[in-house]
C-alpha cells in the first residue's frame, strides 16, 4: 500500500522550538561511546581555527611591513618581506588543507551516526509502516534521513566553524584597529574618540546587519516552502518509477505527466519566492560588499594625507575595518544558509517528535489500541478482539478465537476485516481493541500478496530477511525446487531488479521458497497465491502441507476452492453487512478443537 500524498510542511519545521529539538536529539553524539575521538577531533578543529586567525593577523602585519617597505623604496626590506609571506602561504595552505580534512570528517562521522539512531527508530516497531497513517509533519521520512540529516549536519559544523572563527577575527582585529587608526575629535568639539574606526566599523556592521535582516526574512519561509514541494516531487517520480510497470499496462502516463506538472509548477512557484525573497538581500550585500574596501580608507586618508599615518599603517588600517566588518556581518551573510539548516533540522525533529508520539499514542492507556502479548502455551490466542480503521470506524466487534499449533485455518469474507486482522497478530494494525496472544519463541512468518524483493542476488532475494550466508547451496536448490523455480537456481549468484525481472507469478513462488527454506512454525498467508489458477493453487497448497507438515497455517484467500486444505473456516463480516457473526467452522474430517465464533456489534 502506497502511502497516500505528503502534506507540505508548515513554517513550524523551523520554529525556535524545533532548533531546540534538534540540539536535545543531535547533541548526545558529542557524548556517544566514542566522546573521546570526537572529542578529540573537535579540539583539533578548534586549535586549526585559531591557526588560521593566527595566520590572518600575521598577514595584516606583513601588509603593513610590506607597504612600509613600499613606501621607503627598499629593496632588502622588500626581498625579506616576500620570504615571510612565501611562509606565511606554506602555513596556510597546510593548516587549510588539515582544517577541512577535521572537518568533513566530523561531519560525516555525525552525519553517520544521526542517521543510524533515526534508522534504528524508523525500522523499529514497524514505525516505517504505521506513521502513514498518523497525521503528522513527517512526509518523505526517506529524504528527511538521507537528506536533511546531511545538511543539518553539515551546515551545524559549518557555520559553528565561521562563527568561532568571525568571533577571534572580530576579537583580533578591534585591538588592531584601535591601534592603528588612534583618535579623532568630534566634529565642532575637542572631544576625543579613541579608535573610532572601530566604532565605525561596529556601526557599518551593525546598518548592515539590520537591513539585511529585514531584506532576508521572506527568505526563511520561502526556503522552507521549496524545500517542501521539492520533497513532493521527488515523491511522486520516485513512485512512478517504483510502479512503471502498473503505470505502462494502464497507459497512465498521461496522468503521471499532468501530476508532474502540476507538481513542479509547485516548485516553480517556491522557487520564483525564494528569487524574489534573494533580489532584495543579493543587491544589498552587493552594494555592502563593494562598499566595504573603499570605506575605510576614504575614512583615514585625511590622517595619510596629514601625515601622520604611514602607507603600511592606512592599508593595515583598512584591511583591518573590513576583516572586522566582515566579522561582525557573520549573521546577515550566513541568512541563507541558516535558513537552509534551520528548515532541515526542524524536518529532522518533526519526523524524531513524530516517532515519539507514535509510541506515546501506543503505551496510552485510555486509548484504544490492540494489545500484543506473548503466551506460553504453543498456540495463537485472540480475546475480544475488536477492529477499527485509522479512522475509528469498526470493523468486526468481540472475536474470541484459539488456534492450537499445527492447524490450518482459511480466513474468507470481507476484504479490509480480513487485511486488518492479517496485519493486526503482525503488529502492524493497532487500531481496534482487545488482546493478541502470540505463542512465545516460535518463528513466525508472514507473506503479503505482493512478496519484498530487495535489489542484490537472487541469493540474497531468496534468504530474506536471513543473510545470505545462513543456508548453503544445496538447501536454497531444494527449496526453489519446491517452489517449482529450479530454473532458476543456475541465477543464484545474479544481480537484477527481481521486483521487474520476474512475473508476479514467479514473485510469489519465491516468498513460498523462503518458506521451506526458513521453516517457520507459524506461517500467515495474505492472498500470496491469488496470481495462480485454481490447479496451480492447488499445487502449492499440497506442496506447503508436504513441506511443513507441523507448521500452523493461516490463509487469507478469496478463493473457495482452497477450503479442502484447511481444517476450518473463518468467515469474517465487516459490522452492518451479512449479519452479525463472525463464524468458525470446522471441517467434517478434522473438527476445530475450539470455536471461534463472536458476536459482531453493529
Amino acid at each position: 500500500m502506497l502511502p497516500p500524498e505528503p502534506p507540505p510542511t508548515t513554517r513550524s519545521a523551523a520554529s525556535p522550538h524545533a532548533v531546540r529539538r534538534f540540539a536535545c536529539l543531535a547533541l548526545p553524539y558529542w557524548k556517544s561511546e566514542r566522546r573521546w575521538r570526537i572529542g578529540g577531533a573537535t579540539l583539533l578543529l578548534l586549535l586549526l581555527t585559531i591557526s588560521q586567525v593566527a595566520l590572518v593577523i600575521w598577514t595584516s602585519y606583513w601588509n603593513r611591513e610590506f607597504f612600509d617597505a613600499l613606501e621607503a623604496r627598499s629593496l632588502d626590506e622588500l626581498l625579506r618581506q616576500i620570504l615571510v609571506f612565501a611562509l606565511i602561504l606554506a602555513l596556510t595552505m597546510a593548516v587549510t588543507a588539515l582544517h577541512m580534512h577535521v572537518k568533513r570528517w566530523l561531519q560525516l562521522d555525525w552525519r553517520r551516526w544521526l542517521t543510524a539512531n533515526l534508522m534504528d527508530q524508523w525500522m523499529t516497531r514497524s514505525r516505517h509502516y504505521r506513521l502513514q497513517f498518523l497525521q503528522g509533519e513527517h512526509d518523505n521520512p526517506d529524504q528527511r534521513i538521507a537528506e536533511d540529516i546531511r545538511i543539518a549536519t553539515e551546515s551545524a559544523i559549518s557555520l559553528a566553524h565561521s562563527l568561532t572563527y568571525s568571533l577571534l577575527v572580530g576579537w583580533g582585529f578591534i585591538a588592531i584597529l584601535a591601534e592603528v587608526s588612534g583618535s579623532t575629535p568630534l566634529p565642532g568639539t575637542s572631544f576625543e574618540v579613541p579608535g573610532y574606526m572601530v566604532v565605525l566599523a561596529f556601526v557599518y556592521a551593525g546598518a548592515g546587519a539590520l537591513l539585511g535582516f529585514l531584506l532576508g526574512r521572506p527568505l526563511v519561509r520561502a526556503t522552507n516552502r521549496l524545500q517542501s514541494v521539492e520533497a513532493n516531487l521527488r515523491f511522486s517520480l520516485a513512485r512512478a518509477r517504483e510502479n512503471s510497470e502498473a503505470i505502462a499496462l494502464t497507459h497512465g502516463e498521461g496522468m503521471e505527466r499532468r501530476g508532474a506538472a502540476r507538481l513542479f509548477g509547485d516548485v516553480a512557484r517556491g522557487w520564483d519566492r525564494q528569487t524574489f525573497a534573494y533580489l532584495g538581500i543579493v543587491s544589498f550585500s552587493t552594494a555592502y560588499g563593494n562598499l566595504m574596501p573603499i570605506f575605510p580608507i576614504l575614512i583615514a586618508a585625511p590622517q595619510f594625507i596629514a601625515g601622520t599615518m604611514t602607507l603600511g599603517l592606512l592599508m593595515q588600517a583598512a584591511q583591518a575595518f573590513q576583516r572586522l566588518a566582515s566579522a561582525l556581518s557573520w549573521p546577515i551573510d550566513n541568512l541563507g544558509e541558516i535558513a537552509h539548516w534551520r528548515t532541515s533540522a526542524g524536518r529532522v525533529v518533526s519526523l524524531h517528535d513524530d516517532m515519539l508520539r507514535l509510541d506515546s499514542i501506543d503505551g496510552a492507556g485510555d486509548t484504544a489500541r490492540i494489545r500484543i502479548g506473548l503466551s506460553t502455551r504453543p498456540e495463537l490466542q485472540l480475546r475480544d478482539l475488536s477492529l477499527d480503521t485509522p479512522a475509528g470506524e469498526p470493523l468486526m466487534r468481540g472475536l474470541d478465537l484459539r488456534i492450537r499449533r499445527g492447524e490450518r485455518i482459511l480466513i474468507v469474507g470481507d476484504s479490509q476485516v480480513k487485511l486488518a486482522l492479517f496485519k493486526a497478530v503482525a503488529g502492524l494494525w493497532p487500531w481496534g481493541g482487545g488482546e493478541i496472544c502470540l505463542p512465545e519463541g516460535q518463528e513466525m512468518a508472514f507473506l503479503p500478496q505482493h512478496p519484498f524483493l530487495p535489489t542484490g542476488s537472487l541469493r540474497a532475494v531468496l534468504c530474506y530477511p536471513q543473510p545470505a550466508e545462513r543456508y548453503a547451496a544445496a538447501e536454497l536448490h531444494r527449496a526453489l525446487e519446491c517452489a517449482g523455480l529450479d530454473w532458476l537456481a543456475p541465477r543464484l549468484d545474479e544481480t537484477d531488479d527481481w521486483n521487474h525481472a520476474l512475473p508476479l507469478r514467479a514473485q510469489q513462488r519465491l516468498s513460498t521458497a523462503r518458506l521451506y527454506l526458513q521453516q517457520p512454525a507459524w506461517v500467515f498467508l495474505e492472498d500470496t497465491t491469488d496470481a495462480f489458477d485454481a490447479k496451480g493453487e492447488a499445487g502449492i497448497m499440497e506442496m506447503l502441507h508436504r513441506e511443513l507438515p507441523n507448521s500452523t497455517l493461516l490463509c487469507v484467500s478469496r478463493h473457495g476452492s482452497l477450503e479442502r486444505f484447511f481444517d476450518r473456516r473463518l468467515e469474517l463480516h465487516r459490522i452492518g453487512s451479512h449479519g452479525a457473526k463472525a463464524s468458525d467452522e470446522g471441517r467434517a474430517a478434522r473438527p476445530a478443537a475450539v470455536s471461534g465464533s463472536a458476536e459482531i456489534g453493529r
